[in-house]
């Protein structure tokens, strides 16, 4: 008996080693918009929820947002990439952490500390762009090692 347990745990251990592939996840999906996210970071995904998907559309929105930490956060910065039909048409990039500076709650948080945030998120444009299409994100902290990353789908059919 002792060895079909041991042989069912290798089993699922060997399989989890050999996925390198996080689910695609739901932030919301409503009548004329839908958000999707994968976790683009091979050894973490992370849980990302919003109230309501029209809410979206507006300045501000609430968010949920956890996972447990990989990597200290001294500095932290923001990558952001804009792919239509798998082109990269827009980059953006912010130091979110730093010296002198730290716009988030959580800078300063240690390897294996529990990150949570939930609250208003206000993304600074006035509407999303209609259509199909992925953004890329990816955080790194001071020594350029991945902190948090995901690739975004995101389909807009509201008319404004």
């Amino acid at each position: 008996m002792k060895t079909s347990n041991a042989l069912v745990l290798l089993l699922v251990l060997l399989y989890i080693n050999a996925s390198t592939e996080w689910p695609t996840h739901t932030v919301c999906k409503e009548d004329n918009l839908e958000i999707y996210y994968k976790s683009c970071d091979p050894q973490q995904d992370f849980a990302l929820s919003i109230d309501k998907c029209s809410d979206v559309a507006t300045h501000t929105f609430n968010v949920r947002a956890s996972m447990t930490l990989r990597q200290s956060i001294k500095e932290l910065h923001a990558k952001l990439n804009l792919i239509i039909n798998g082109k990269t048409v827009l980059t953006y990039s912010e130091t979110l952490c730093g010296p002198g500076h730290s716009k988030l709650i959580f800078c300063g948080m240690q390897k294996g500390e529990q990150l949570y945030y939930e609250g208003p998120v206000t993304l600074g444009i006035k509407e999303i762009p209609q259509g199909d299409y992925t953004i890329s994100a990816k955080l790194t902290n001071e020594d350029h090692v991945t902190v948090a990353c995901a690739d975004f789908t995101i389909k807009n059919y509201l008319d404004y």
